[in-house]
Formats: structure tokens, sequence, C-alpha cells
């Protein structure tokens, strides 16, 4: 049988299972549907492995906090249902993320799909929801990638997935004015693979490029480059020929380390650098060694921001403070991010109704209301369908003590998060 000929006998067999008899819906159906029937299946696809790895480092924390959550079962309407949750590995590639996904929702059968960490996750993880009729919720890309990326069309939306996250406008405003705080001749460098992200980034409609222009910065950009990179020569004698005393990109950690040390080498001296994605993680931080102090970054969450958890009542702080606790490791962005995946799930499970009813679970999906550990999720208020967008700061890796902390210097966007200190240009 085809798959999709499949997925359509299994939607018709759920539509219709109230009036199926219980002996006759278990020999309809598949061992793994029989069990959808009595009990909530979640799917997380994840980076487990691979150059994208350092996103999931949360991961094992996060599931078992989720699992003591639900080990008693959850609530719905007056009812206890079992929840089980089934991990994938992308190992950081889109087309094995797509291939999980699509094991997960034919194979195991699950309920809802949640997904994580760049759009080479979250976006073929979404396709094959949408793809399947199944509800899919997603974080940690900016809107415009993930939305645009899998050719959203604003007027329509999507019709199974829903993401929550910060948009390009967001990081453009924030890095603009974290570069405005000290002196500096404006020209920036940037770097952006060819890549979802990058392409968005360097986008001249939607990315960096026209808005930089409107406020006063000269853009230096001679291309995207192929990741993964280790020769970053030709960016680095361009931007000193150029002048540029600001660089920025949304680049993995590999390669910025690479960049980072040949600039070094070469005689390369910025005054900024705000890199995302390398510049996010503590593990990543530390391997760049001295030259890691000064760097900056966008801050989607911190310890600092003023938001608590619904699913388990912790504070910001709590969180990464149990976090810490737990593994011995510094608190780190997708911490929070992969917590509030669970948060979002478990709210619409709630509300669904119960297993079996696909319809019902996206729709309960749609109207989420939630007030998150990363701030509210409300996919009714845009910017686009589908979509909820969350706070965005930026901050700076500075010296306390012996060790390097990323403390918030930077809230334009997003007033309700406090300034820990301000913006010091690189030694």
């Amino acid at each position: 049988m085809k798959s999709k000929d499949f997925q359509i006998s299994r939607r018709t067999l759920l539509k219709a299972g109230g009036g199926l008899a219980a002996a006759g819906l278990a020999s309809a159906l598949p061992a793994p549907y029989v069990h959808a029937a009595r009990s909530f299946k979640i799917g997380f696809v994840s980076p487990r492995t691979g150059p994208l790895a350092v996103f999931a480092d949360p991961d094992e924390f996060t599931l078992a906090q989720v699992r003591k959550v639900v080990a008693q079962g959850i609530k719905v309407d007056g009812k206890t249902v079992p929840v089980e949750i089934i991990y994938k590995d992308s190992q950081s590639n889109s087309n094995r993320a797509a291939e999980v996904a699509s094991e997960l929702i034919l194979n195991d059968g699950v309920d809802i799909l949640v997904a994580a960490s760049t759009p080479a996750t979250t976006n073929p993880v979404a396709d094959q929801a949408e793809l399947n009729g199944v509800p899919c919720i997603t974080n940690d890309t900016p809107w415009q990638p993930h939305f645009f990326g899998r050719g959203g069309d604003p007027k329509k939306g999507f019709n199974w997935t829903y993401h929550f996250f910060w948009g390009l406008e967001d990081i453009i405003g924030s890095f603009t004015s974290l570069w405005s705080q000290i002196e500096t001749n404006r020209t920036v460098g940037s770097l952006w693979p060819n890549d979802p992200d990058g392409n968005a980034w360097g986008d001249k409609t939607i990315g960096f490029p026209p808005v930089l222009g409107q406020k006063s910065f000269k853009l230096v950009d001679i291309g995207r480059y192929q990741t993964p990179a280790d020769d970053f020569s030709s960016y680095i004698i361009d931007f000193k020929a150029k002048g540029v005393d600001i660089v920025t990109g949304v680049v993995p950690p590999p390669d910025f380390a690479n960049f980072w040390s040949q600039a070094g080498q070469q005689g390369f001296k910025p005054k900024i650098v705000t890199c995302a994605k390398a510049c996010e993680f503590p593990a990543a931080i530390q391997s760049f060694g001295d030259r890691a102090e000064g760097l900056s970054v966008e801050v989607w969450w911190s310890p600092a921001h003023p938001f608590k958890s619904g699913m388990t009542g912790q504070s910001s702080a709590e969180l990464a403070k149990a976090y810490t606790e737990a593994t011995g490791k510094p608190w780190t962005m997708p911490l929070a991010f992969k917590h509030s995946l669970f948060e979002v799930a478990l709210d619409a499970l709630k509300r669904s109704g119960g297993p079996g009813n696909p319809e019902a679970l996206r729709n309960a999906v749609r109207d989420t209301d939630y007030a998150s550990v990363v701030g509210p999720v409300n996919f009714r208020k845009g910017p686009v369908p589908n979509v909820s967008k969350t706070p965005l700061v930026a901050g700076q890796w500075q010296r306390r003590g012996r060790d390097l902390e990323l403390v918030v210097v930077e809230n334009s966007q997003a007033p309700m998060v406090p300034v820990q200190a301000k913006l010091k240009p690189l030694a």
C-alpha cells in the first residue's frame, strides 16, 4: 500500500472510530494506531549528533523533566490519558530529519510532532507533518526562514504546522541598536552561509541588507560560503581592505572557530563581532579560548527573562539553575525552547478531547494562548498565520571572575527583559 493511501485510510478510520466496535477498530488498524487510540504519542526530532549537536545539549534533561511530569498521564476532560515520547536524531541533516519524521508518523503513529534547532530540522519535519495531516509544533528557527522557506503564503498559512520564535526584524533591530552603543565606522562585514538561514539573513528584501542601508551602515558582502568551511582568507582579506569594524553572520560553531582563529593569525581586529549560532553556546565559547571574551550574540532566553514554566512552575532562573545542578553545565538558550515545545504540546493535548482525532488536536494547537517559560505563545496573533513571536534581546560574553558569562546588553526589542551590563569593544 502506498504511504498516501495508508495516510488516507488511517485518517478515515480514526474519524469513524466513534461508530466502530473496539474489536473492529483493533483489527482494522496496525498495532501502533491501536496504541494511539488509548494514549498520546509525541514524536520529538532533534539534531543529537552532527554539527548542530550543540543545540541538543539540553535534550536529555528536558526529556527527563517532561517524562516526570507525564509519568501518571495527563487529564483530558476528566480522564487520565498516558503520554509516550519517541525521540529521533536528525543527525543535523535535513534529509534525515524528513526521514525520521516520516517514520514517526507512519511507523510509530504519533499524534503530534515537535522539533527545534534551525531550518535544517524544523522545515523538513514540518513539511512531513503538513503532507501527512499530523499536528506539529516547532521553534528555534527565525520565523521567516521557517515560514517562507517552506513556501508559506501569508494569505493562507499552513493547515497542520505551527511555529514560535523571533523574526529577522527583531534580530536586525537588536543588532543595529547594539552596534550603535560604541563608536565604529559603521562598516559591517557579513558571514552568511549558503543555507536557509544564511540566505534569509542576506536576502535583499527581508534580510539585513535593506535595513542596514536605512540605518547608515555600510555592508561588505562578498557572497555566501559553502558550509562546512575551513578557509576564510578571502573574507578576511576583503574585510581588512574595506575597513570592516563590525562582523556579523549566522555561522555554525566549527566554521566560526576557523574564521576567528584565522582572523587572529592574519591581524584582523574588528571592534564588534556579533555572530548567531556560533556565539550562542557555552561549549562553543569555551573552545574559542581567550578570544571568546567580548563576542556578542542575540539572546532568545536567559535566566534574567521574566517568564516561568506552566509545566513545572519554574522561573527562568530556576530552570537554568536546575539544569546546571543536574548536568554540571552552564545554562544554554535551547534549554528553555526545548522545554517550551513540550509545554505548548501538552497544553494542546489537554484541550484536544482525547487521542485519535488529529483535526481536534490541530485545532487545539491553533487556538493556543499560553504563558510559557520563553514568553506568551498565541498562534492567532501573527505576524503571519501559524506563527507566534517570542522576545529577543542581545548579549555579550563578559568575564565574571574566571569565567565568561553571557549578559544582556541590549533590549530595544524586548524592554521587559532587564539590561545587565553595557557593551564593551573587543580587546
